[in-house]
């Protein structure tokens, strides 16, 4: 577990910078600070945070805000259901634990060097996930208590900050070119949804949903052709 809550630290301080953007931008909306707290510390998903609370910006509605959320979170199934086979030796609460705990950076991280040495599993998983979630909080909940004092997040040149966080997400899952068509499916059909007026987090989810299917499709062939030769 050691190993895992320090190995991740590179990484933790990079979601710091902008879970502190984010904090700005909460407090900015409307949200207190023990919200903003509450909240990293209960959904502790800085994407789906971000998009939730531009949605509550835009009507006050927090159902909206929530239900937006939760439709970027979704992604969320894929990555528990690949750490199945790591998870299943421990018991049931430390599980529920790691799930939650669970976000791209250590998801990622920790994939990558169960690949190199098949002993690090679980623990690594939990103590990178105990890192992340400890960073984000802080920093989000100090981002909130700064903004409450501060003007317009984008006077401070920090409204880049959530842009660079996903292309960053982005560039750490890229696995080579076959990942070109999915995701230029993804993007294109993002773009056209959003242009024929569907909210930004639902057109995120069916375009996914869309790129989703066009990866199925293409390794399905890319196995009829291995098998037919």
């Amino acid at each position: 577990m050691k190993q895992g809550f320090y190995g991740i630290l590179p990484f933790a301080v990079g979601a710091a910078a902008y879970g502190f953007a984010f904090g700005i931008l909460a407090a900015q909306s409307g949200y207190p600070w023990w919200g903003v707290a509450l909240m990293s510390l209960t959904v502790h998903a800085g994407s789906s945070q971000i998009v939730a609370i531009e949605r509550f910006g835009a009507d006050g509605l927090v159902i909206g805000a929530a239900i937006a959320g939760i439709a970027l979170n979704l992604r969320y199934l894929g990555i528990i259901a690949s750490l199945s086979a790591l998870l299943q030796e421990i018991p049931l609460w430390r599980r529920l634990v790691a799930i939650h705990i669970t976000g791209d950076e250590n998801w990622a991280l920790t994939l990558a060097r169960h690949a190199a040495d098949p002993a690090i599993g679980a623990a690594f998983l939990i103590g990178s996930g105990l890192t992340m979630i400890t960073g984000w909080t802080l920093s989000t909940t100090l981002g909130a208590l700064f903004g409450q004092s501060m003007p317009d997040l984008a006077s401070y040149g920090l409204g880049f900050a959530f842009t660079a966080a996903f292309i960053a997400m982005a560039r750490a899952m890229w696995r080579g070119l076959r990942n070109v068509v999915p995701w230029a499916v993804t993007f294109a059909v993002t773009v056209l949804l959003v242009k024929a007026g569907v909210e930004s987090a639902y057109a995120i989810l069916l375009a996914s949903l869309v790129g989703v299917a066009m990866a199925a499709l293409l390794r399905r062939r890319q196995k009829k052709l291995e098998s037919a030769s």
